[in-house]
């Protein structure tokens, strides 16, 4: 009678709140799996303030259950992380046979749990306000944060503004040894667009549940997303190309903005795609990656790092993108060697993409380590 993930939990367990955006997981016997973050609420916690969630107000939250729906027979199991939540604790009281403890969840099914999205967005708004701890300061509000915002597309293909939503990567968090899965959402100051900070949740072992705050000098501006978005913009080439795409029965689509640490730089990328008005799928149409000086666009990732890196022109046409050199008899010249890394970079970016699909997140994870490696050479070599 319920086929839909979440009305099969939510009729189960109508005092839990759950995240609108379940994920499918594959087991080690190739079985399928929906995975959904259960929340308990409250209005009334004292000396709390409240924040807006749907359509109510609550100033406690805690992601005490992973819901787990078998895809083929529906079974559905609530698996208890958080067993020092009091609200929990009081519906365990009354329904003893309806949750069971995280472990006993299977160990193939546990590596796939994540920091939830929900969680972190609310995290953050409350974070830009909290994360002062002087008291002067605070009372002032003399150093805000709010979560950073991009341009996206709406229905009609006209553009606003929205706020960022947290997106999953592979990296090594500064001051770790190994690649790790997490949760980033960047932050911006109160009616400013420089970026000033980032929160990461973190999703492996012991460190699962677990949040950090990394903030940048006060004393050197960033760029932030929306800065990005308006040198786009302000480019007169793409401007003007964007504008055309928009007006011959077709709608341009701009992907999420993606805020890729390197080393100590910051490189940028956003898919730009191309939709019909009668067609549903989107057709990738170019790529714009930027760093903090600079700004290139391609219709492949491969021909933009190109541009931004080597010496060729950014370019709207597939079939003038530049193809990098991979000749490497004798001793290469500095234009050989950035087109050797440059093709070294396109490829670790496509391994990336194959092992992420394969499901090989500790191979991809090494991808995309290399990835960043090579792009730190470039950026040193460009200097």
């Amino acid at each position: 009678m319920r086929r839909n993930v979440h009305d099969r939990a939510a009729a189960l367990a109508p005092f839990l709140i759950f995240d609108e955006d379940p994920y499918i997981v594959v087991g080690d016997d190739g079985r399928l799996s929906w995975v959904m973050d259960a929340f308990t609420s409250s209005d009334s916690y004292p000396y709390s303030a409240h924040e807006t969630l749907g359509n109510q107000s609550i100033n406690y939250m805690r992601n005490s259950v992973k819901v787990v729906v078998d895809a083929y027979d529906g079974t559905t199991t609530f698996y208890v992380f958080d067993s020092e939540d009091p609200i929990l604790a009081a519906y365990r009281g009354i329904f003893p046979s309806l949750f069971k403890d995280a472990s006993a969840m299977p160990a193939w099914l546990h590596k796939h749990i994540r920091y939830p999205e929900l969680l972190l967005s609310v995290q953050a708004q409350v974070y830009g306000l909290y994360h002062m701890t002087n008291p002067e300061v605070f009372y002032n509000r003399e150093d805000l944060w709010t979560v950073a915002t991009e341009t996206g597309s709406i229905q009609g293909g006209d553009q606003s503004t929205q706020p960022m939503e947290p997106n999953f990567v592979l990296m090594k968090l500064p001051d770790e040894s190994g690649l790790e899965f997490v949760e980033i959402l960047p932050f911006t100051p109160a009616n400013r667009n420089n970026l000033i900070g980032w929160i990461a949740g973190r999703s492996d072992g012991a460190h699962y549940g677990t949040a950090e705050v990394y903030d940048f000098p006060k004393t050197r501006l960033v760029d932030g997303p929306q800065q990005i978005e308006s040198r786009i913009d302000q480019n007169a080439q793409l401007s003007g190309q964007l504008t055309l795409w928009n007006q011959q029965g077709s709608h341009v689509r701009r992907g999420s903005l993606l805020v890729i640490p390197c080393g100590r730089a910051l490189l940028y990328a956003e898919p730009i795609y191309l939709q019909a008005e009668r067609s549903p799928m989107p057709e990738l149409r170019l790529v714009v990656l930027a760093l903090q000086d600079r700004l290139a666009y391609a219709p492949t990732f491969e021909a933009a790092l190109a541009s931004l890196f080597g010496s060729e022109s950014s370019t709207l046409n597939a079939t003038e993108a530049p193809r990098p050199t991979t000749e490497t008899a004798g001793a290469p010249r500095p234009a050989e060697d950035q087109n050797t890394l440059i093709t070294q970079a396109a490829k670790d970016f496509s391994d990336y993409q194959r092992l992420t699909s394969e499901g090989k997140l500790a191979e991809a994870g090494q991808k995309l380590d290399d990835l960043k490696h090579v792009l730190e050479q470039l950026n040193t070599h460009r200097k």
